[in-house]
């Protein structure tokens, strides 16, 4: 597997350790326009210090740092609500704004030091995992996961097996668990699908040990199964054919959340959003060669005309008023159409022409994973939460593509670098850099 971290070249982390060095603990972002995560307050001081958002619209105190956002729009750090991840793509995705990542399967072998890395450092995205997943053997994505080295997976095949399985992702860390109920005939494949009594007994088991138990399922047959189950949330829309007003109904009913993945399933149609992404100036700087192929690829497994079945899907889902998280199933170089940090705001872009207003869509990358994950110190702008913070140009209220234009990124209340990959060192506006102090020759 190439990794983007293979490319990063010396003036890169030259630039993140003058970042670091002038760091300022205690600063005033001023001239904004603020979105709260809910809301646009207008423009408002938003005040910082020791990493926490100490107060919106207050008095400015005297000989503080002040960082001019005049004509820019101050949002809360953004989420991507399903990705699988490693620390170079959560290097890339914070250049993008994105603060949290919530990765839907991941190896604890990975995961586990992934984390202690994340909690020691300034420059990731901040990530939350399931660890593995339930699948069957050889079930879905084993398919798409072949070169990627992975230990062999755990499973369960039998009801009596699951509290083992669900225990052992707890000791794991794991945030939330997953089921992934897939035939693989979206892919243009077949598969082992997870059975429904497998389904329902890990619904039992996470909830009894106050855990959210998330699906996979594209199919309106499969999402039918799994709400039935009792999962607190869909990983995806369902997009197999046109949705029945009877789903609809039962997941609003329900109070289930659905992460649309608008951006895999462009690919998987054949859709050329990524290709589009691509050529975007303001993203084409940042990722290396491999990643901008991989972003301007497509599965095109599935019909192209079940695109706008998912669009239609999630249309019906906004005027039944379930809550929507944008994610967008960013992985590992191989999984076409897809890059970690760029996709995440095509994905609003897709928010948006399937019905949502800018400021939805927003929403559905900030309070709104919060809220439905337990984030409760972050995902908005608010005294007393974290200072994950991300300043755009323009006004993405108005017109959502604004949200690329990234100028600053605070992970903590710390400020990111923004070098791309394979660049060379240059200055964050109104950022003091300093050369670093050498020792020897």
């Amino acid at each position: 597997m190439v990794s983007y971290g293979s490319v990063v070249t010396i003036s890169n982390q030259v630039e993140r350790l003058m970042l670091r060095e002038s760091a300022v603990d205690h600063f005033v972002i001023t001239g904004a326009r603020v979105f709260d995560g809910e809301d646009l307050l207008g423009v408002v001081d938003v005040e910082v210090a020791d990493g926490t958002i100490v107060s919106v619209a207050g008095r400015r105190p005297d000989g503080v740092e002040l960082i001019d956002g005049t004509g820019a729009t101050l949002l809360p750090g953004l989420f991507d609500a399903h990705t699988h991840t490693d620390a170079e793509s959560l290097r890339q995705a914070l250049t993008f704004g994105i603060t949290t990542e919530l990765d839907m399967l991941s190896m604890p072998e990975r995961m586990i030091p992934l984390r202690r890395q994340v909690a020691e450092s300034t420059d990731l995205a901040d990530v939350r995992s399931p660890s593995i997943g339930l699948t069957p053997a050889d079930g879905h994505p084993h398919q798409l996961r072949k070169g990627e080295g992975d230990p062999p997976w755990p499973t369960a095949t039998r009801v009596d097996e699951i509290p083992a399985f669900v225990e052992a992702r707890i000791a794991e860390g794991a945030d939330y668990l997953k089921v992934l109920v897939e035939d693989g005939h979206v892919f243009g494949s077949s598969l082992p699908a997870l059975a429904p009594e497998l389904v329902a007994a890990t619904v039992r088991e996470g909830h009894d040990r106050d855990k959210i138990v998330l699906a996979h399922a594209m199919t309106i047959e499969t999402a039918d199964q799994v709400l039935d189950a009792g999962v607190d949330g869909f990983t995806h829309l369902f997009f197999d054919r046109p949705h029945t007003d009877e789903l609809i109904e039962k997941i609003a009913a329900a109070g289930t959340f659905v992460v649309p993945t608008l951006t895999v399933i462009a690919s998987i149609t054949g859709e050329p959003a990524g290709e589009e992404l691509s050529k975007d100036p303001r993203v084409t700087p940042k990722l290396t060669p491999a990643w901008l192929d991989n972003l301007s690829g497509a599965m095109a497994t599935s019909p192209h005309e079940n695109f706008g079945y998912a669009l239609e899907a999630l249309a019906a889902l906004r005027r039944a008023g379930v809550d929507i998280l944008a994610g967008t199933d960013a992985a590992h170089l191989g999984a076409p159409g897809m890059a970690h940090g760029a996709s995440l705001h095509d994905e609003l872009r897709l928010l948006v022409m399937g019905g949502f207003t800018p400021m939805e869509a927003l929403r559905a990358a900030t309070s709104v994973p919060a809220r439905r994950f337990g984030l409760d110190d972050r995902g908005r702008i608010k005294p007393g939460l974290r200072a994950d913070l991300t300043l755009v140009a323009g006004d993405p209220t108005v017109t959502i593509g604004d949200t690329l234009s990234v100028q600053r990124v605070w992970r903590g209340g710390t400020q990111a670098s923004l070098a791309p990959a394979g660049g060379q060192v240059r200055a964050v506006p109104g950022t003091r850099l300093r050369a670093p102090v050498r020792s020897g020759p």
